[in-house]
């Protein structure tokens, strides 16, 4: 076999056994996700058109409902499913995907899972006011089923959410963005949602665990971010075999070169300023840095980070009873882990 089937050989068991372990992570909640999506269909339902039109569009986009998954495990913690979890967690899927509408406005992005976004389709200024359609039917039914614990924190979740958002497109220099700004960035913008998921799951089933299953969901937030970052720069596109390298494209500075940068000689650095000075980076540039921050230990230094938070969920999780739950949420880590293994 040669060097290119071999690698993408290890990426497809890699995806494999990433498929299987949130097959794994899902099985004992498998028919409440499917009451979730229904859920989500009932409080998305419009007799406008148009709004009806890009529902149907973000509901059959929505990616793995990991997030709903969580708050489903977390209320089964003590062993006893709370109905009241399924608004919740469609209430929680529903604020994720306001979330990727802002983000592929702010961005411009055309494309997100292999479908076109909504601003691709309409336009930035339509899909930011579906963005905020999502976010306020998601805390309207938050309100209706009475939890003001589950409000409070997911209205936190989100303040934090847009304050992570603000931060990163106030970043004047990006190559002066440190690995204290990083860890701050994804605390924010990822971490405080897979938080905010797993406490409300304990509010509304488990609710002597409400602290520890927060702390849970914001370690598994961290690993979670920084292996995504990680697979941007490992991760092969099927058309290239090459990794995509989109968070480069966008200027955007994750832990694998911010970690790379420490070490980089002066000809290195000169090629990652290039990339950035460019407003559209030639995917020959882009190859070379990414090269550049693999041969810096950017890499092993991110995983290393990632190892780091999920061994401290793993601990976390310890504190909960030994029920199936707390054995699906202990997998959680390790496909959040083998998404980029």
């Amino acid at each position: 076999m040669t060097a290119v089937g071999a690698s993408r050989a290890a990426e497809g068991r890699t995806m494999q056994a990433s498929a299987a372990s949130l097959q794994r992570v899902q099985a004992s909640v498998r028919e409440r996700l499917d009451e979730v999506t229904a859920e989500m269909w009932r409080v998305v339902a419009t007799d406008a058109p148009m709004v009806a039109q890009m529902s149907a569009h973000l509901m059959a986009m929505r990616g793995k409902m990991f997030r709903p998954t969580l708050v489903l495990l977390a209320s089964s913690a003590d062993d006893h499913p709370e109905p009241n979890a399924i608004p919740l967690a469609a209430a929680i899927e529903l604020i994720h995907l306001a979330t990727l509408v802002h983000d592929d406005a702010i961005d411009h992005s055309v494309l997100r899972r292999g479908m076109p976004t909504l601003n691709s389709l309409f336009s930035h200024q339509i899909s930011v006011i579906m963005g905020d359609f999502l976010y306020s039917t998601a805390l309207t039914r938050l309100v209706s089923v009475g939890n003001l614990g589950a409000l409070e924190a997911l209205t936190r979740a989100s303040t934090d959410m847009t304050i992570g958002e603000l931060r990163q497109l106030a970043v004047v220099s990006p190559l002066e963005f440190s690995e204290d700004d990083y860890f701050t960035l994804i605390r924010s913008k990822t971490a405080s949602l897979i938080s905010a998921a797993c406490e409300i799951g304990a509010l509304c089933g488990a609710n002597e665990h409400r602290r520890t299953l927060a702390k849970y969901g914001e370690e598994l937030g961290m690993t979670f971010q920084i292996t995504d970052d990680l697979i941007d720069y490992t991760e092969a596109a099927s058309t290239t075999g090459k990794p995509t390298g989109i968070d480069l494209r966008e200027h955007k500075v994750t832990l694998p070169l911010i970690a790379a940068m420490g070490t980089m000689s002066a000809p290195e650095r000169r090629k990652v300023e290039a990339l950035f000075d460019a407003d559209v980076p030639g995917d020959k540039l882009i190859a070379e840095v990414i090269e550049i921050v693999k041969m810096n230990g950017g890499l092993e230094y991110a995983r290393a980070a990632a190892s780091k938070y999920a061994a401290l969920a793993e601990k976390t999780l310890t504190a909960l009873p030994d029920t199936v739950a707390r054995a699906a949420l202990f997998e959680s880590i390790s496909y959040v882990m083998e998404r980029h293994a």
